[in-house]
């Protein structure tokens, strides 16, 4: 396993990498004032500017969806890369030599992963160049076939694998690149065959359009790989349960329209995008699952609950498994899950070369819902014919609409249920309610353990983080501010005018000052806030952490103002401490317990008078 990057490099990529510049390629930037860009968020749907960008802390922060963070999280996110490809690609880009901390013998880590997308670039620069020579010709009827010109084929970066056996392998090696590069990226088998050999190629990218690696389908009865497609196999890049063919071109649209359309194979994805079905991407060389769903989430934004994603299946009975499979992991998305299916059976490539592409823009017009399309499923199962057959069809789908999140639809879906099996509404409505009651809810999310988790609901939801705009806490988010944008402005020797974590009552603003108390030192204060950042590890928090770093501060930032609100938020605690002390000795005898009283009375003699300093500090004397 590569080791981790060396801290030294890592700094110097994000110095070099300037996030306006780079965020810059995706979002148009205006100035906002104080320093800061403003423009339209690229991860969710908006008409009015809240992604704010703030290149002197190198940070980012969408006030719509709550997206934020550095240059390298921008990078990860707008890419759908890790962590470490994020700084890969900006290395690379930047011209900054990366050194993993462990690395002894920096060639036992094998080739790097800018090596391996080069090799595959290349690669797909000459199978989509040999795609037009006369070898190629099976290839070309294939698409011919399905209605695919030349330039349809271009625009998809379709190619052609000689059929001689070690022609990439030649290519390649010309160009500079070893067997060693070619068989980490799965270009080459073991023995140096080229590893797709006759066939019909489509690259597959990830949203920054990098190739990661190939699919192939058959076109020689002579192949010896009797499958009729095949797929890069499992490399450092290519990783099939996290890539999507058509991403690269679907990932823009998809934000835009709020809206993903999943299909089968290469050829629907082109079917789709040529017939003006931007969204549509399909899973490479294996079933849809959980990473899939959880990349679409992802692309869709931070407005998902108001997308769609929609399944094109077959009407037969593989189409419904397919959808049953589908549904037993519906609860990885906040957008509403539909289906689409092509009554003749006909895939989006087979209907758009009969009926056209306006046939396949209605199939997709004509999704319903997916809850509604298993639910039809699971009641085709009993004999409607009986009465028990019907009871047990209304029990058997209760718990799907159950799980529907938007409990609107439920009063509609629960009409649906009643006219597929034949049976009053109300009736329905009782029978299903009572078998809801006894069955747990399929989408309750775990409960999950947190460092700030206080005033949590029973599910640990909704509560951990506080409302920027609640006044009770404004002077707690006033200081916080100030200590993240501004620490220069804490002139005197105690560490931020002598504020504690005790001064702050919501438990998130407690948990973020303990990790600033933590990281208060000269060589983190001279890259604030980002030691701060790096060291929250909720993401939740640190969102909020980002917002705080970011937004406009409550008061002018000058000395005297960050003077006022953290004797402000001492002054608060101090009030604090003094209404129980004076509590605690109206319940203590003074004739009994005379010197447990003046110990309390002296000690509230002391604190009324740090009291009335704090009071003068606060109005700026």
């Amino acid at each position: 396993m590569a080791g981790r990057i060396n801290p030294e490099d890592l700094e110097q990529v994000r110095s070099r990498a300037r996030i306006d510049d780079v965020v810059s390629a995706h979002v148009t930037l205006k100035p906002a004032g104080s320093g800061s860009l403003k423009g339209l968020c690229p991860f969710h749907d908006e008409k009015t500017p809240s992604f704010q960008v703030t290149p002197a802390r190198g940070l980012y922060y969408c006030f719509g969806c709550g997206e934020g963070g550095d240059v390298i999280d921008f990078v990860e996110k707008i890419n759908n890369l890790s962590f470490s490809e994020a700084v890969e690609f900006l290395a690379e880009k930047y011209g900054v030599r990366l050194r993993r901390t462990d690395d002894r013998d920096n060639e036992r880590r094998g080739p790097t992963r800018a090596r391996l997308l080069a090799a595959n670039a290349a690669s797909a620069a000459y199978y989509a160049a040999q795609l037009a020579t006369p070898d190629a010709r099976e290839g070309q009827k294939l698409l011919e076939e399905r209605r695919f010109t030349a330039e349809d084929a271009a625009r998809f970066g379709v190619g052609f694998a000689p059929r001689q056996g070690r022609a990439l392998a030649g290519h390649l090696r010309s160009q500079g690149f070893t067997d060693e590069e070619m068989l980490a990226a799965g270009l080459i088998r073991k023995g140096g065959w080229d590893y797709f050999q006759g066939r019909l190629l489509w690259p597959i990218k990830d949203a920054g359009e990098s190739v990661l690696g190939f699919g192939g389908r058959r076109l020689f009865d002579d192949d010896r790989m009797p499958a009729k497609y095949i797929n890069t196999p499992e490399t450092q890049l290519y990783k099939k349960s996290h890539v999507l063919y058509g991403l690269d071109l679907a990932r823009v649209p998809i934000g835009r329209k709020q809206q993903a359309v999943i299909v089968e194979g290469y050829t629907d994805v082109m079917a789709c995008h040529l017939a003006g079905l931007d969204t549509a991407v399909a899973s490479c060389g294996t079933a849809f699952g959980e990473d899939h769903a959880r990349l679409i989430q992802r692309l869709l934004g931070g407005d998902a609950v108001n997308g769609e994603v929609i399944f094109t299946f077959d009407g037969d009975e593989a189409g419904q498994k397919a959808a049953l499979k589908v549904f037993s992991g519906d609860q990885h998305f906040a957008a509403q899950t539909y289906v689409a299916v092509e009554p003749n059976g006909l895939d989006p490539c087979d209907l758009r070369l009969s009926q056209g592409d306006a046939a396949v823009r209605e199939l997709v017009g004509r999704r319903e819902p997916l809850y509604l399309f298993v639910m039809r499923n699971v009641v085709s199962q009993f004999d409607l014919d009986r009465s028990d057959g019907r009871l047990g069809a209304v029990r058997a789908a209760a718990p799907l609409v159950g799980s529907v999140r938007d409990h609107s639809l439920r009063d509609a879906y629960f009409r649906d249920l009643a006219a597929l099996v034949g049976m009053d509404v109300a009736e329905v409505g009782r029978v299903a309610g009572q078998t809801i009651r006894r069955t747990p809810r399929r989408n309750a999310p775990p409960h999950q353990a947190d460092p700030f988790a206080e005033g949590r609901d029973a599910r640990g939801n909704g509560k951990a983080l506080p409302d920027p705009t609640d006044r009770r806490l404004s002077v707690e988010r006033g200081v916080l501010g100030f200590i993240l944008q501004r620490p220069d402005l804490f002139t005197n020797e105690e560490p931020w005018y002598g504020v504690t974590a005790d001064d702050f009552t919501h438990p998130a603003y407690r948990h973020l000052f303990t990790i600033v108390a933590a990281h208060t030192t000269p060589e983190a204060l001279a890259d604030w806030p980002r030691p701060v950042v790096d060291a929250v590890t909720d993401d939740a928090l640190r969102s909020m952490t980002i917002q705080l770093a970011v937004e406009n501060l409550q008061a002018e930032p000058t000395p005297k103002h960050c003077l006022e609100y953290c004797s402000k938020l001492k002054l608060l605690t101090l009030t604090r401490v003094l209404d129980e002390l004076k509590s605690k000795m109206q319940r203590t005898n003074p004739v009994t317990e005379a010197e447990n009283y003046h110990g309390l009375f002296a000690r509230m003699i002391d604190l009324e008078t740090k009291r009335k300093e704090l009071l003068r500090l606060t109005i700026g004397e």
